[in-house]
């Protein structure tokens, strides 16, 4: 079969992704890079809000694409996965190689950093390889010239062949000579001679004779040179992306036997043979790009990078990386916990007086009671419980999450924990998803898109729910404080809670630990992918930046989807606790029927209850339990921890109780707005029931040896 229009052009680059074009005049960019160049800062400071997620067509690895208009053009931007090269070692390599081959961008911006351009300049070498329509973007100028590295862009654009542009994305510097660059580019008005890689004398003779022979077969749709060097490089996945996208069996039309080819072939059942190749071809590429950086980049410092040296040696050291870790943890809790109890108390008042305004909006039409109780004290009670509780804890997080994400940090967190979760057959980067779960575990399973194996991102979604979320710090707080803190004085209090609270975060880290083993031993058997982790450089936060990203990407998604589900939660709790069925309501009966379950968990049934009414929100479990004691039938909260902590005695409460109930709130199955997340996020409902099941058994067995072993030996 031949190459045709059908197998080549528009459909071949529809089948590599879904672009979404405005007409058919849009000029498609593909956006490329390592890992940490600030490609997709790029990405976002080019296209603004005119961006759409999705995943590559037939992939579990996430897509985006955004447009951003120039000279009158509308330009289509696709940003490839980060990738340190193209050798096809991984899903995502394979995913940006095949769109740059046969998705036909107009143009190819690599986004490269200034501080170590050396090795990025391994992959706009191969990507120069395989086309000429290539824009080079140095970014972090700014990072290069505090570290007193100069770089010649003329030069390196001389040596490159290409147009070479020097930015600082964060501000914005540079852009629009970037978007002038890639226009000129695309639309053929700059004319460009890349560099070529020279190989030794066997490997380019053995090149020519194969170039000779593709350069007739596909009617130069694609860079015969560079297919050449993957033939020889025996990489079949090449010839099944040709097959794919242009269905061309191009093996079966090349002569392998011919001279000088055939001498440095790699026989099919010699890897050692095809291993050495690509070391050949491997160490070209890298002493190319050695010379280039020689001519091109200057060092007027030698020990630019000696201070972030010193502080990777005690945040990444074996003695004090995990200590640190966990203090700074406990610190972000502490700031949380204190910071948020004043704006979570002005919202509630707020909100409540809002409720009582709504009520006698009520009476003075003199509308039913059932419909006042399932609409205010039902629907809108309980949707003024999730904003008040979550909102203010969120808000303070959240910042403080992405201000030790934009300083650089969390990479060493990932540092830290990678050979843990590696023993676990899981993903270094799942530390930071998991990080991300402390503030909300929905944001924490949108945050596993990060990770490459689709293997392992199901492991980080299932099991984030191990690490409680800023939905079930206000039980565990309430607990914490009666039962823990409260027998010690005032002063010391928050620092016992903090403490307690940090310590139940660690036992959950080791939870997820072990369940990841046990998961990736049972229904998600492999092996650990690879995980090259760059540590970035540590960066002067953006302030501005930082808040528009916390509070606007993080905090009001992650509420809006709680606001979805917690009125109708609402509804539900509220005829639960005033439809009575005999002498008792629905709620009575429901946790009578719980009793015998929840006593071997250490528990009772109306706790057990609040949980399962609470799977809408996390944050309304304890309103609920309070509630079911007092038999109001709608919920509220008692004004003082003293009343709280009479009414839990006097209903039964003791240590055993308490520490029960939080193990169960550590673990247990996800609140609503999670589960959606992860429907979204894995497009399967037996992964959705999978991330259900999997921490609430985790649950169920840990309280059940507690309570067990503590009645075993008669400590209460």
């Amino acid at each position: 079969m031949g190459l045709t229009n059908q197998s080549t052009g528009l459909s071949a680059l529809r089948e590599a992704s879904d672009i979404q074009k405005v007409s058919p005049d849009d000029i498609v960019i593909a956006l490329a890079g390592n890992p940490n160049t600030g490609k997709s800062t790029v990405f976002n400071s080019l296209t603004g809000l005119n961006q759409h997620t999705g995943n590559w067509t037939g992939k579990t690895v996430a897509t985006a694409q955004g447009s951003y208009k120039y000279e009158g053009k509308n330009f289509i931007l696709v940003d490839l996965p980060g990738t340190y090269s193209l050798l096809s070692n991984s899903v995502e390599e394979e995913v940006a190689r095949d769109f740059i081959c046969f998705g036909n961008p107009h143009a190819t911006v690599v986004v490269t950093d200034a501080t170590c351009l050396e090795r990025n300049l391994n992959l706009v070498l191969q990507i120069l390889e395989m086309t000429d329509k290539v824009v080079v973007c140095v970014n972090l100028m700014d990072e290069a010239n505090r570290k007193k590295i100069r770089i010649d862009l003329d030069q390196l654009s001389q040596l490159l062949g290409v147009p070479v542009v020097g930015t600082n994305a964060r501000s914005g510097k540079g852009l629009k000579e970037l978007m002038d660059a890639v226009y000129k580019v695309a639309l053929e008005q700059a004319v460009t001679k890349p560099i070529k890689v020279k190989y030794s004398n066997g490997i380019e003779k053995s090149v020519q004779s194969l170039d000779f022979q593709i350069s007739s077969l596909m009617q130069n749709k694609m860079n015969s040179r560079w297919l050449a060097l993957k033939l020889l490089d025996n990489d079949a996945a090449i010839l099944n992306s040709i097959n794919r996208h242009l269905g061309f069996d191009l093996a079966e039309k090349i002569n392998y036997s011919s001279e000088p080819a055939a001498s440095i072939w790699p026989s099919s059942d010699s890897v050692a043979d095809s291993a050495a190749l690509r070391d050949e071809i491997v160490t070209s590429i890298v002493a190319l790009a050695e010379d280039i950086c020689s001519k091109a980049v200057k060092f007027e410092n030698e020990n630019y990078n000696e201070l972030d040296k010193r502080i990777d040696n005690v945040l990444t050291s074996k003695a004090f990386g995990i200590p640190i870790m966990i203090a700074l943890l406990g610190v972000v809790f502490w700031i949380t916990i204190e910071g948020a109890n004043i704006p979570s108390d002005i919202i509630a008042k707020f909100l409540f007086w809002i409720e009582a305004r709504l009520t006698d909006i009520f009476i003075l039409y003199g509308l039913p009671d059932w419909l006042h109780g399932a609409l205010v004290l039902g629907m809108y009670r309980t949707l003024a419980w999730v904003v008040s509780v979550m909102l203010p804890p969120m808000a303070i997080f959240f910042p403080l999450f992405t201000l030790l994400e934009d300083l650089g940090y969390l990479p060493r967190v990932a540092f830290n924990l990678d050979n843990y979760f590696k023993k676990a057959c899981a993903h270094g980067k799942q530390a930071l998803t998991m990080c991300m779960g402390f503030g909300c575990n929905a944001a924490g399973v949108i945050g596993c898109r990060i990770i490459d194996s689709p293997r392992e991102r199901l492991i980080a979604i299932i099991t984030n729910f191990l690490v409680p979320c800023n939905g079930r710090f206000p039980t565990l707080i309430a607990i914490t404080s009666i039962f823990i803190a409260g027998a010690a004085s005032s002063h010391l209090q928050s620092f016992i809670a903090t403490l307690t609270i940090t310590g139940v975060i660690v036992l959950g880290v080791l939870a997820t630990l072990i369940a990841s083993k046990i998961l990736s031993k049972t229904i998600l058997k492999g092996v650990p992918s690879s995980f090259t982790l760059e540590l970035p450089p540590y960066r002067k936060p953006q302030f501005g930046r930082i808040l528009v990203r916390s509070i606007f990407d993080r905090t009001i998604f992650v509420l809006g989807r709680a606001v979805a589900v917690a009125a109708p939660a609402g509804l539900v709790i509220w005829i639960f606790a005033n439809i009575y069925i005999g002498n008792a309501s629905i709620l009575d009966h429901c946790a009578s029927f719980l009793q015998p379950f929840a006593y071997l968990l250490g528990l009772d049934g109306y706790i057990l209850m609040a949980f399962i009414l609470g799977l809408p929100a996390n944050e309304i479990v304890m309103p609920i339990v309070i509630m079911s004691y007092m038999s109001t039938g709608s919920m509220l909260e008692l004004e003082s921890l003293d009343a709280l902590r009479d009414l839990l005695i006097s209903h039964g409460w003791n240590w055993l109780t308490a520490i029960s109930v939080m193990l169960f709130c550590l673990m247990h199955f996800p609140c609503a707005t999670t589960l959606l997340t992860i429907r979204k996020e894995t497009q399967s409902w037996k992964w959705t029931f999978a991330s259900f099941l999997v921490p609430t058994i985790a649950g169920i067995l840990v309280c059940f040896i507690f309570a067990q072993t503590v009645r075993l030996l008669g400590l209460v």
